[in-house]
């Protein structure tokens, strides 16, 4: 299985169990500035912006380790120019990863894993 598949396959499980939830998927697959959102959602009254990281084995470690200051930084510059383009600034945000482990079916939901400062 090539990597934008399982990329593809994990986005997609992953807005189906936020959409179980209750969230409203307002976007996928942003893009800004050269950078991108996996998912932009709402989760009652809080504008969250998340990053899906799918793996095939956890030979590499955890999926959420991929998430380093530079994807950070890409994720809050590209929220950013969501929020203005949108006119969202009324909305709280929130940054969460999702973990999707495709050799288990294992998903990890990170709420607030990262803050922009």
């Amino acid at each position: 299985m090539d990597n934008k598949y399982l990329g593809k396959l994990g986005e997609d499980v992953s807005v189906k169990y936020l959409e179980d939830k209750g969230y409203i998927i307002l976007d996928r697959n942003y893009r800004a500035l050269g950078k991108e959102i996996d998912i932009i959602a709402l989760d009652k009254d809080i504008l969250v912006f998340i990053e899906v990281k799918t793996r095939s084995s956890k030979k590499f470690g955890f999926a959420y380790e991929a998430v380093d200051e530079r994807k950070i930084s890409n994720i809050v510059k590209a929220s950013l120019n969501y929020i203005i383009s949108h006119n969202l600034s009324r909305f709280q945000v929130r940054y969460d990863v999702i973990e999707y482990y495709n050799i288990d079916g294992r998903l990890n939901h990170i709420e607030n894993a990262f803050y922009a400062v």
